[in-house]
């Protein structure tokens, strides 16, 4: 069962609701984060990237960074930029991206359902990024940031959304990226109750992104509670902030991967290579998208290949060797090209599918790298059926876009 409640969200008004949100504090650079807020005070960058209020040369990590942050925070509540609702709530958090919109549960779930599995992980995590996030929830004592999760769809859960989407929105914009956000605040005692029961007879819930946020959120509470001699396990601080979008409306987009040589191998020797285990189809000038599972694309020396894996290079019923991204690191990367840990390798560097099959053709065509490599992009159902049967997915393999906006609302821990 997942255990969610509902909780009393810190929201800025609807004046100012654009100049506050924010992209994740991980899609983008301090130096971006310092273009984007320049001349706006409100911006929420001021809180989760308060490196930009500094020179440009202190370290994003110094003890004086994390104070600010609280400070800022402080500053935003006290000036009314940030208010906190009067009782607990759920929200609906919506999404519009090319047309195509998805509708997310904000709720708060809970530190021990991870603790224990029942929040489940496709992706292994870093110690110095979980500590980064940790010192940011303790020096707060909040979550300024939701975490993204998938729930197996459920069609009462559906309906209760639909019921509220159909109400006048609480806030209602179009990001600069073009991007819609909109979002409802869920009051009815009743209909909180019935969510929260729904939620109950729910398995497990799945971390789409966001897997060091989660980490730190979940390991600061079960700081809280140790330190606490009268925990009771009802404390505020037993939980964190996520949106729960069902599985069914979402999409992972490619996640691509380009080289910087050949490991010593000419194009035509790299090429006859890739024969062993793929067949191999030249495809003309432009870089193509792979057509479907087990099929790939190479863009090298001005060309593009198109390969399809050979039945022996993959295990259909064994859920991370069935993936593209194990056949392709274990057939080219290691075998071919000599990249055998793709989380310490300088040779290589990975690209985004929102950035379009034309970033890999420009990198190649620049001659910053050798080789660009186009995966088909991986299912929902396989990040499913791997983080139930607790493996780990390769690094950099899922990409789910759009981002979550950060600053719609946020969690206290108190």
């Amino acid at each position: 069962m997942a255990i969610i409640k509902p909780f009393r969200g810190v929201r800025p008004p609807q004046a100012i609701v654009k100049e506050v949100v924010s992209r994740p504090y991980d899609v983008l650079s301090s130096l971006e984060a310092r273009l984007e807020a320049e001349g706006n005070e409100k911006s929420l960058y001021r809180i989760i990237k308060p490196e930009i209020d500094f020179e440009e040369m202190i370290d994003e990590h110094h003890p004086e960074v994390y104070e600010r942050a609280v400070e800022n925070f402080n500053k935003f509540q006290e000036r009314g930029w940030l208010v906190q609702d009067p009782e607990e709530y759920y929200y609906v958090y919506a999404q519009t991206m090319n047309g195509k919109t998805q509708y997310g549960l904000v709720v708060c779930s809970h530190v021990e359902d991870y603790m224990e599995g029942k929040i489940k992980k496709h992706e292994l995590t870093r110690r110095d990024k979980e500590e980064d996030r940790m010192k940011h929830v303790r020096v707060n004592n909040a979550n300024i940031e939701p975490v993204f999760f998938a729930y197996p769809e459920n069609e009462e859960l559906d309906a209760i959304v639909q019921r509220t989407i159909d109400t006048p929105a609480e806030y209602d914009f179009v990001a600069n990226d073009g991007v819609g956000h909109h979002f409802w605040v869920i009051k009815d005692k009743e209909v909180i109750k019935r969510i929260t029961e729904l939620f109950a007879a729910i398995p497990s819930l799945y971390i789409a992104d966001g897997h060091h946020r989660s980490a730190a959120a979940a390991l600061v509470g079960a700081e809280k509670a140790k330190q606490n001699p009268n925990h009771r396990g009802d404390e505020e601080y037993n939980y964190f902030m996520a949106v729960c979008f069902p599985d069914n409306q979402l999409n992972i987009i490619d996640y691509n991967r380009v080289v910087k040589d050949l490991n010593g191998l000419t194009p035509a020797e790299f090429v006859e290579k890739l024969k062993t285990h793929f067949v191999v189809e030249e495809k003309g000038n432009d870089i193509v998208a792979p057509s479907g599972l087990h099929n790939f694309s190479i863009y090298l020396d001005g060309k593009c290949y198109s390969l399809t894996a050979k039945a022996d290079t993959y295990d259909d019923s064994d859920p991370i060797g069935v993936l593209d991204v194990t056949i392709s690191s274990k057939y080219i990367l290691d075998e071919i090209l000599g990249i055998k840990d793709l989380r310490s390798d300088q040779r290589i560097d990975f690209v985004g599918g929102i950035r379009g099959l034309g970033e890999l053709k420009k990198r190649v065509d620049s001659g910053e790298m050798k080789l660009a490599l186009a995966l088909y992009p991986v299912t929902m159902k396989q990040l499913m059926d791997i983080a139930d049967t607790d493996n780990i997915m390769p690094p950099k393999t899922t990409w789910f876009e759009p981002k979550l906006r950060s600053g719609l609302v946020i969690h206290k821990l108190e």
